[in-house]
């Protein structure tokens, strides 16, 4: 019969009266805008009234009487009432997607709330590719390297050296591009960027080790830019501001080192004062780049014409400083006058004395001047294809340049040739150069103002890189074609008049490249100052890094204050450093460290194939995710590897720290769908064949008790467990509720939790379950056979004695202990039963000294042994020393019994001093049969008397005992007296005697736990039998083999 739906218009209508109930009912439906906003009041409507727990079934569909009529009256969706309580209808998410936005307490609200004004509660971001995109990524990634270092790097590592610098370089952060465009699309990703991405697709461990990297990068770049901007200030623009006037490099650091601490401050200031400031001069940085670019073009273009008026200075092949005289020649002359020049005096002692004694390579060699950029098509390219490197020291000199060598070097001159201050070599600048292309995450960075992050990131990132990659590639070749090399190799532009080498390529002027790079550099440092604590920020507030959580708070308006300030600490370190060159393979360390996890999210997520990978960018795969990875640890270590290995050793103890101390964060990363994989490939190669004897270990089903408030009863048991186990193996924690789920699925719930908080208290690492159960038995018995996963299954049960079965109203107690004892026997699985558990040492405890005691009466595999070695692994028992008791009968050979266990015990191995101790055959002692007449009822008595047997025969007579027997075989029908029994009592009795005797003092006692009775009509006289054996004795451990071999004496 079909079913007729009409649709009816939807409306939010806002209704402040009271009277929505008796209106319900009206033809004009209610809206469900209004219905989910009023989601609190239709859940209270819903709740059933007390005592009627059963009202919802059994009243499933729409009730004429119900509260809740007016609320559905009118809907064609009554049949999912039941579900709309807790899910949404698809109207109502579809609309909440339309209106979702990712925007954070990210730069623009921190603006809107600095003027004091919030303009709109929640704006749609409305940046394109472009702007929001390709411009941020180009902004950072061209920068101080470019302006300040690039002609050096050409010149030291020649065209092709540093093409394939430039190539390595970019090829990697493209691979990291893709990479990360992958990641971006697979899903919104909120404002957070790189950090945000990693560490949703590593987990909180790799996320936070590499978010600290990534900060500490940011952080380290804003001490790089305010670097470059001291440097540019103090040798371009006012060389005469230096605080240290001494001409040398140590002074030239300490003026880096003031200045460079003002401007820290200076910046950070700003920073804190607003960011809309750094904002709103983003763009005039931005224009400074792109007018600097473009200079350089236009001069390259002007070498066709007309190359610069720009000279070289080359005593010999030498190139000489030129800031200190004008003219390149050693005499002039002036009507018809021979004068010596300015440079004279500079080699020679006498101040314009021509007959003065000069230095005597002055003297040998002629003084010639060339040009510093000859021309595009001069080729000067030949000369600059390959490297010159060198140690510090060395003079740049001029390859092809012919020169007479003096004899006697003069070291007092030598302050006017230029020298590499430096050693130089390919990795070096590998390391130096790399900062110059990072900047790539500055678009994911800035999602959350995106229109479209999806589409904008790969295509703005992608095309950023490809773009900035031909102007470095191009700008390589360039300068190899058109700047002289001994120039090229000018660090600072001393021999050209202190200008910035590009500076002179450039038109129309030099200080379009210092003003621009100047500006550039102080954009860039501003921004990092801006970022970096934002970044911290975010990881604080994750509160994956317990240390770092207060740097979470700031200001009213969210500026990170605490942040800031530990941003600016780290940033005056690396001005301390006060080098360019040594700041920036720091800063490469850490950025590769975020571009190698990127990639290794990609290619997990990859192989992974998990079904909520589905990028909408397409153009990536695997291999070029290994590939980036693998390009970027080898750029690690071959630019630095000591740096490297810090860096290494910096994220290993972070990762460390938050996997001991750190939240747990469930965030459905890569890396625990790696581990997912992992486990299940190991779990199906575990069913292939049963573990060897050599790698036989107790994976241990630890059956313990909860409480009436869900609490672990026994905790020492867990505490027991982690000293037996040291953290190695399989231990799976259980307990059983009595009821059915449905009624206390809650509490096992509560329960599973509660076994959680003691497992960690106790600092036991293993899995819990909590099991509901008609009875405990039927519940123990479902953990011992199915507790576990195909190999990974339990060998080995762990329980506490029941202390308390004698007490109990009924045999509930004494029943499921034996039927347990039963059935891991059954299992082949190993029993372990504790008496007195509760006094068993604490994992915080030291055990100075005492003994381990074995008592190995049967041979059952061996695990009496194997346990009191790995219990002395474990702190707590290290200083106790092993014990091993065994029994001789009267036709055993003690002597040789001891000789051959002490054999035994080093070919096993293991270091246990050795004792036989002999019984012999005597008569039953009225002892013995009194307890197994009278013991449920005289127990208590017997305790005291134990300790004098003596006058326990004296005070029983074989006569009362008969007539106390006949009275309770007629007043109570207690069980018939066999002989069996009475021999198990005689062993028991006896047995108990020895151990006591020896080992009353021990620390613990190991037995052989002897096997339950085949008829489940001797099961009482079982535990008795079992709490004679153990009387007199504080730790005691039974324990029963599961009926294999579980030590040996082979390799």
């Amino acid at each position: 019969m079909p079913t007729n739906f009409t649709v009816v218009p939807v409306e939010d209508v806002e209704d402040s009266s009271s009277s929505s109930g008796a209106t319900a009912g009206a033809n004009k439906p209610a809206s469900l805008g209004r219905i989910f906003a009023n989601a609190e009041d239709a859940n209270h409507l819903q709740e059933p009234p007390s005592g009627d727990d059963n009202h919802k079934e059994s009243s499933p569909f729409i009730n004429s009487n119900s509260d809740r009529e007016p609320y559905y009256e009118g809907k064609n969706m009554a049949l999912f009432e039941e579900e709309i309580d807790s899910t949404p209808m698809v109207a109502s998410l579809l609309n909440k997607l339309a209106n979702y936005t990712n925007l954070t307490q990210g730069v623009r609200e921190h603006e809107e709330a600095e003027d004091g004004v919030r303009r709109v509660a929640v704006m749609v971001p409305q940046m394109g590719t472009f702007i929001g995109v390709y411009l941020p990524c180009m902004q950072n990634i061209l920068g101080v390297i470019l302006f300040l270092r690039l002609t050096w790097i050409v010149g030291t590592a020649g065209i092709l050296g540093s093409f394939a610098i430039v190539s390595m370089c970019c090829i990697c952060t493209l691979l990291t591009a893709i990479s990360m465009s992958a990641i971006a699309t697979n899903g919104v990703v909120p404002a957070g960027g790189s950090y945000y991405m990693i560490s949703r697709s590593l987990g909180p461990e790799f996320g936070g080790a590499v978010g600290l990297c990534l900060y500490l990068g940011t952080t380290f770049a804003g001490s790089l830019y305010i670097l470059g901007t001291i440097e540019i200030l103090l040798t371009y623009i006012v060389p005469t501001a230096i605080v240290f006037k001494e001409n040398n490099s140590e002074a030239m650091h300490n003026n880096m080192r003031v200045y460079g601490t003002c401007c820290l401050v200076l910046m950070a200031l700003v920073v804190f004062v607003g960011v809309k400031y750094v904002n709103k001069l983003a763009l005039v940085f931005l224009s400074c780049v792109v007018l600097s670019i473009m200079a350089t073009y236009a001069g390259v273009i002007k070498t066709l014409i007309e190359p610069p008026d720009f000279n070289v200075c080359l005593l010999g092949n030498r190139s000489l400083r030129n800031e200190n005289f004008e003219t390149c020649a050693k005499t002039d002359t002036i009507k018809n006058t021979t004068i010596p020049t300015e440079l004279w005096s500079l080699f020679c002692s006498g101040q314009y004395s021509y007959n003065e004694t000069c230095d005597e390579y002055f003297t040998l060699n002629n003084l010639t001047e060339i040009r510093a950029i000859p021309g595009l098509l001069s080729g000067v390219i030949k000369d600059n294809l390959w490297g010159d490197y060198g140690p510090a020291g060395t003079v740049i000199e001029k390859q092809k340049q012919s020169s007479v060598a003096a004899q006697v070097p003069s070291e007092e001159k030598n302050m006017n040739y230029l020298f590499n201050d430096i050693t130089t070599y390919f990795t070096l600048l590998v390391g130096i150069y790399f900062p110059s292309v990072t900047g790539i995450m500055a678009g994911s960075n800035r999602s959350g103002d995106l229109r479209d992050a999806q589409r904008s990131i790969p295509i703005g990132t992608i095309l950023a890189i490809l773009t900035t990659s031909f102007i470095y590639i191009s700008f390589v070749v360039l300068f190899g074609a058109c700047i002289e090399g001994v120039v090229l190799r000018d660090k600072f532009g001393y021999s050209v008049k202190k200008n910035p080498v590009i500076g002179i390529l450039a038109w129309p002027s030099p200080w379009v490249i210092v003003i621009g790079s100047f500006f550039s550099c102080c954009g860039a440092g501003l921004q990092s100052l801006t970022g970096a604590p934002r970044l911290l920020q975010a990881i604080a507030r994750d509160g994956i890094i317990p240390f770092l959580q207060v740097f979470g708070h700031g200001k009213a308006n969210g500026e990170p204050t605490w942040a800031l300030l530990l941003t600016v600490g780290i940033c005056e370190i690396g001005i301390l450093i006060a080098s360019l060159d040594d700041v920036a393979p720091i800063l490469s360390m850490f950025f590769l460290m975020c571009y190698l996890f990127v990639n290794l999210a990609c290619a997990v997520q990859t192989l992974l194939r998990t079904p909520n990978w589905r990028p909408r960018f397409k153009f990536y795969h695997w291999t070029l995710s290994f590939l980036g990875m693998s390009l970027c640890l080898s750029l690690m270590f071959v630019s630095s590897w000591y740096y490297a290995l810090v860096a290494v050793v910096i994220a290993g103890c972070i990762y460390k720290y938050i996997e001991y101390r750190g939240a747990v964060k469930e965030w459905g990363d890569g890396i625990r769908g790696l581990s997912l994989n992992a486990a299940r490939y190991a779990l199906i190669r575990l069913e292939e064949a049963p573990p060897h004897t050599k790698n036989w270990r107790p994976q241990v089903l630890v059956l313990c008790k909860l409480d009436s408030d869900l609490q672990v009863k026994h905790p020492r048991l867990l505490s027991f467990t982690t000293q037996l186990k040291a953290g190695k193996g399989l231990t799976i924690v259980c307990s059983v509720l009595e009821g059915t789920y449905m009624t206390r699925g809650n509490d096992a719930k509560a329960g599973e939790q509660s076994l959680k908080s003691a497992m960690a208290a106790e600092r036991t690492k293993g899995f819990s379950h909590v099991v509901v159960s008609s009875n405990l038995r039927d519940g123990f018995s479902i953990l011992i056979q199915s507790a576990g996963l195909g190999g990974m299954k339990h060998n080995a049960v762990l329980m506490a004695w029941p202390a308390g079965w004698k007490q109990a109203q009924d045999s509930s107690a004494r029943r499921n202990f034996i039927e347990t004892v039963r059935e891991t026997t059954a299992a082949h699985q190993a029993l372990m039963v504790a008496k007195n558990i509760d006094h068993f040492p604490g994992n915080q405890e030291r055990l100075k000294e005492g003994t381990i005691d074995v008592w190995w009466i049967v041979h059952d595999g061996g695990l009496l042994m194997l346990l009191p070695f790995l219990l002395s692994q474990h702190k707590v028992w290290r200083k106790c020393q092993m014990r091993i008791f065994t029994v001789a009968q009267m036709d055993d050979n003690s002597i040789q019994m001891k000789k051959d266990l002490q054999m035994f015990l080093y070919h096993l191995r293991l270091d246990a001093v050795v004792e036989v101790v002999e019984m012999h055959d005597s008569d039953i002692s009225l002892l013995t049969l009194y307890t197994m007449t009278n013991f449920s009822k005289h127990y208590t008595d017997l305790n005291s008397v134990g300790a004098a047997p003596d006058r326990v025969h004296m005070t029983w007579t074989k006569e009362k005992l008969i007539n106390e027997r006949n009275k309770q075989r007629e007043g109570m029908g207690v069980k018939d007296i066999n002989q069996s029994n009475v021999r198990r009592m005689h062993t028991a009795v006896k047995l108990n005697e020895v151990v006591v005797k020896k080992s009353h003092n021990s620390q613990l006692v190991l037995l052989n736990m002897p096997g339950p009775p085949k008829n489940k009509k001797g099961d009482e006289n079982y535990m008795e039998f079992l709490e004679v054996l153990m009387e007199g004795l504080d730790r005691v451990l039974l324990v029963r083999g599961g009926g294999r071999e579980v030590i040996t004496i082979y390799s």
